[in-house]
């Protein structure tokens, strides 16, 4: 029961954590080049805290993806649990150029 409320009090600060990392890198990427690239200071967030933590928030919805694997399979759609547990915060972190943040 521990590691339960343990895992759950982690996944909160991670998606509490991601959101206001998200919103102030998109502050910082607002002061953009006029040839739209993202300014150093969007670059800076991104890297050191934003991308950590979308890490972080990869291996929390992949634990808590298996943990509710069962009731995914009886509800039948595991892989749309994948995708938004696993797939999402790998396109976060991995598949976007740094300092540029999502709409």
């Amino acid at each position: 029961m521990k590691i339960k409320s343990s895992l759950l009090t982690l996944t909160l600060v991670i998606v509490i954590g991601t959101a206001s990392v998200t919103a102030s890198g998109k502050a910082a990427a607002q002061s953009q080049y006029s040839d739209g690239s993202p300014s150093p200071a969007a670059m800076l967030v991104d890297g050191v805290v934003a991308r950590p933590l979308g890490v972080g928030a990869i291996i929390v919805g992949a634990v808590t993806w298996v943990v509710t694997l069962p009731f995914s399979l009886i509800g039948g759609n595991p892989g749309e649990a994948g995708r938004q547990l696993v797939g999402e915060p790998t396109r976060f972190t991995f598949r976007r150029p740094l300092g540029e943040y999502p709409g």
